[in-house]
């Protein structure tokens, strides 16, 4: 009897879940939706603009793919093209990859694994999405006034001369306002983390997840100050001529670059850690074992935070700065791999002999693998002074960048959002045709942008609108695999579209995980918890072994220990 109980107040039953007060029917109307101080309205409304942004980003992905068909240019003029690449950048670094896991899943998911009720600052939580909206509408105004052709680093003198128009300053303001959107929710995640944390729960009690979203919020409220403040200099740059990075007013444009990258080298992390994060969630619960090591993934993420700090010249080897300078931070590069190769090594422990479920969320956590691994390995290349110099400003660097930013990143998000997804929504997926579109959604990035070390290996730089015919091939394979990937995430996109109109109410826990979030119903109630839920430790799963075994009880999803 005690057993049943146990397991009720962990697995709450399906009737329980189709019957309560939940936070999607707890009030009606587009008021209560934009007003709202829930985490979870706010994290679904991060999420639905985070998507669009990465539809947009997309689409300007496919218009350069299919523009770059022909060697002389096979769809717009170079101009254009030129402001196509520019917002493809600026749109998927500023709009999805850096805000989307943290602000949108991580806004859904860190308090319910907290076992709390909401965010240590409610209201701040809601101006940071405010800020965001804000940001991202300026952007899209940049494409109704002319467009911007500068590429998303926004490099002086050419961002800042006197035919830039109106876009530079409205991309400049829009830089401006999302980073502090960024810093307002690392702010908030952080004081979360160390002031709500249930009786019992201690910092290594922890899932991985709120680590790395801890160690994430470290970067986002130190570093992305610096963004801010080169944008605003940039902004008066271009408008006061006051002599900061424009050389013919006594200003220095190579400053901007320490500025800029200061701060957009730890961004990679704020990027790739919360991304981390979710394949230490997903490993453990699809290989049904605690994870290995959890002090050291633990620790490797504020490793990586801090130290990510100290790397930021890797991108600017061929800047002029000194050698030595050079060689400090080649040096620093390396080093900074070591926590990342840290966890690689853990989760592959993890899954050693694991009971391991090729589940949606786990098939996208293997891409992951691949991705990231071919995109560690090829930043050997670009951290040694040796080839770095031949390889700078080259498709090698954009293979590369997409690799461990794009593809690892996406793919993370993707098994996040399939992996939370019947909590979010209290409806299952058709996990077949999921699995198809992540399997689809990974052939397509390998076809498109492996061509793309070889292009770049034979010299074919970087941001060119038109090429030699000698990289034909080349370049339309990439396209080839560029319409394979869209096609693989218009598919999910159906899946999970579909899911939300005919899909199977989802019961409480269908993966069987140990986490707190897995303690509410499906979709969970407006206030999360009655009551903290019991402290059984996010990866025990013999707790629930046992409990089952006692109650004669058959997980959610069918699957009998």
């Amino acid at each position: 009897m005690v057993a049943a109980t146990r397991t009720a107040e962990l697995h709450p039953s399906h009737e329980a879940t189709s019957a309560h007060d939940n936070y999607l029917t707890h009030a009606h109307g587009w008021k209560s939706w934009i007003f709202s101080l829930d985490h979870k309205r706010i994290g679904i409304m991060y999420l639905c603009a985070i998507l669009l942004s990465l539809l947009l980003g997309g689409v300007f992905a496919l218009v350069i793919r299919i523009h770059l068909w022909a060697p002389e240019g096979a769809l717009v003029s170079n101009p254009t093209y030129n402001n196509f690449f520019t917002l493809h950048g600026a749109v998927m670094i500023f709009l999805f990859i850096i805000p989307g896991i943290p602000a949108a899943l991580g806004n859904f998911v860190l308090p319910m694994q907290l076992g709390a009720k909401d965010l240590a600052f409610p209201r701040l939580n809601l101006l940071s999405f405010y800020l965001y909206s804000i940001g991202a509408v300026l952007f899209i105004i940049v494409l109704a006034v002319g467009g911007l052709d500068t590429g998303w680093t926004l490099y002086p003198p050419y961002s800042l001369e006197g035919t830039r128009g109106l876009g530079v300053l409205l991309a400049l303001t829009a830089t401006f306002i999302v980073g502090f959107s960024s810093i307002l929710t690392g702010l908030n995640f952080m004081a979360t983390v160390h002031s709500m944390r249930p009786k019992g729960m201690g910092w290594f009690d922890m899932p991985l997840f709120l680590w790395a979203l801890f160690a994430t919020g470290i970067i986002q409220v130190v570093a992305t100050p610096v963004l801010g403040i080169t944008v605003a200099l940039g902004f008066l740059e271009r408008m006061f001529h006051l002599g900061i990075f424009m050389p013919e007013y006594g200003g220095d444009p190579v400053l901007f670059q320490h500025f800029f990258w200061f701060y957009s080298h730890p961004a990679v992390y704020v990027m790739i850690l919360p991304a981390m994060g979710i394949v230490s969630e997903v490993v453990s619960v699809f290989s049904r074992k605690a994870i290995f090591g959890y002090r050291f993934i633990a620790m490797s993420s504020i490793a990586i935070a801090v130290v990510g700090f100290l790397v930021w010249g890797h991108h600017m080897f061929t800047s002029g700065q000194s050698k030595w300078t050079n060689i400090i931070f080649s040096f620093l590069t390396f080093f900074v791999a070591v926590p990342s190769a840290i966890k690689v090594f853990n989760w592959l422990a993890t899954m050693y002999k694991g009971d391991i479920r090729l589940k949606t969320p786990m098939v996208y956590v293997l891409g992951f693998f691949a991705l990231f691994g071919v995109g560690g390995l090829t930043g050997i290349f670009l951290g040694s002074l040796a080839t770095d110099v031949a390889l700078h400003d080259t498709y090698f660097v954009v293979a590369h960048f997409h690799f461990v930013m794009v593809g690892s990143v996406l793919t993370a998000f993707l098994a996040g959002l399939h992996y939370w997804w019947p909590k979010i929504t209290g409806k299952m997926y058709d996990e077949r045709w999921a699995r198809i579109a992540a399997i689809l959604v990974m052939v397509g990035f390998f076809i498109t942008f492996l061509p793309q070390f070889l292009s770049g290996l034979q010299g074919m730089p970087r941001r060119y609108a038109t090429y030699l015919p000698v990289f034909k091939p080349l370049h339309q394979l990439s396209t080839i695999g560029a319409i394979v990937l869209a096609s693989g995430m218009f598919l999910d996109a159906w899946v999970l579209w579909v899911s939300l109109r005919r899909g199977k109410q989802a019961p409480a826990n269908p993966w069987g995980a140990a986490s707190l979030e897995w303690a509410t119903p499906s979709p969970p109630t407006h206030h999360n918890f009655e009551q903290t839920p019991p402290i059984t430790g996010p990866y025990n799963y013999d707790v629930l072994e046992e409990v089952s075994e006692e109650a004669g009880w058959v997980r959610n999803d069918g699957w009998n220990p």
